[in-house]
């Protein structure tokens, strides 16, 4: 098969399009036709090296994909060959650890394309417990740009964050993938939101997707303006993927009892805050990754409904991986970046 793999780490020119050979499925295992493979930003971490150096190269990156069966492993039932599937992004490597709680807590966890051969390829091999039916009835690439960002954004919004009705919530860096997804199940859930950005076309997404107040960073304080938005109050939940220098902020915009959801980071990996004045406020800080199984179908009905729309940026053809991941390092995509196979 051919697939889009890097054999040194470094900067986006390392991905190469070579052949490898193609997995044959181990039982309870299905091998999944990648039809399109979704881009998220932890892949140019990876790549760059930044997170892990210990990965065995050459090596395929890939957590997203939408596809179809191609194969069964002995023992798969339930799945047909030809039908339209979903790979959890993420899930245990050890079938002991399947009911952990939360999920990516468990001891084996780990994000698809990391400890394993990921999706930038024309077959991936995934344990059949983990492939969900797709329910959306949309294009590939669409359905692509979905594992991550909506079992993440589920989890933080509806989960951890426990959005509710009424609430005013802040979402930092709206047009990034897992915010504007964030953007929509929290309007979805009835909440009023704010959401950050950077330029004016990143301003026109995030009211598409129903951001009630747009905070453009290059002309405002979005601490100010988020307490203007709720009278002085703050908002009920922050939800903050940048982490480094922003955190403090999103704390400061969090009413008394509020909670700020801690997901990434992005402008940093480390932060400092005013510990006096959070333990003061009764504030609570939230960690949280990506979400489970049932936390993923709930999301995909919610997008089969039409609660939720795919915010598709950009295909490329999987021979063109080290493009697509210069773009996705540029901060410059208005939603996720996909690559297709021919």
């Amino acid at each position: 098969m051919k697939a889009a793999l890097f054999r040194e780490f470094g900067p986006a020119s390392v991905l190469q399009y070579q052949d490898v050979a193609t997995p044959k499925p181990q039982p309870g295992n299905i091998l999944i036709q990648v039809l399109a493979s979704g881009i998220n930003r932890l892949e140019v971490f990876l790549r760059n090296g930044d997170i892990l150096r210990d990965l065995a190269l050459p090596h395929i990156l890939g957590s997203d994909a939408s596809g179809v069966v191609a194969e069964l492993g002995e023992g798969v039932t339930g799945f047909s060959v030809g039908e339209r599937v979903i790979p959890m992004p993420g899930y245990p490597l050890d079938a002991r650890d399947d009911r952990f709680a939360p999920l990516s807590a468990a001891p084996t966890y780990a994000i698809g394309g990391i400890l394993r051969w990921g999706t930038y390829a024309e077959y991936v091999e995934v344990p059949a417990r983990w492939v969900v039916k797709d329910p959306t009835n949309m294009d590939p690439s669409e359905v692509a740009t979905l594992p991550m960002v909506l079992v993440t954004g589920v989890r933080a919004v509806r989960t951890v964050g426990q959005v509710k009705a009424g609430n005013h919530v802040l979402i930092q860096a709206g047009a990034a993938g897992t915010s504007s997804f964030s953007i929509q199940l929290a309007k979805s859930l009835g909440a009023h939101v704010a959401t950050t950005v950077d330029s004016d076309e990143k301003a026109e997404l995030v009211k598409r997707l129903g951001a009630d107040l747009v905070i453009d960073v290059r002309k405002q304080d979005f601490v100010k303006s988020t307490l203007e938005w709720t009278e002085g109050r703050g908002v009920d939940v922050a939800i903050d993927n940048l982490g480094g220098r922003i955190l403090q902020g999103s704390m400061d915009a969090t009413r008394v009892g509020g909670t700020i959801v801690t997901m990434g980071f992005v402008t940093g990996n480390e932060a400092t805050f005013r510990v006096r004045e959070f333990f003061f406020s009764h504030k609570t800080l939230r960690g949280t990754l990506m979400g489970d199984l049932d936390e993923f179908k709930w999301g995909l009905e919610q997008v089969a409904k039409g609660h939720i729309q795919p915010v598709l940026h950009r295909e490329f053809a999987m021979s063109e991986a080290a493009e697509a991941h210069e773009l996705v390092g540029s901060n410059a995509a208005l939603g996720n970046v996909v690559l297709v196979n021919a």
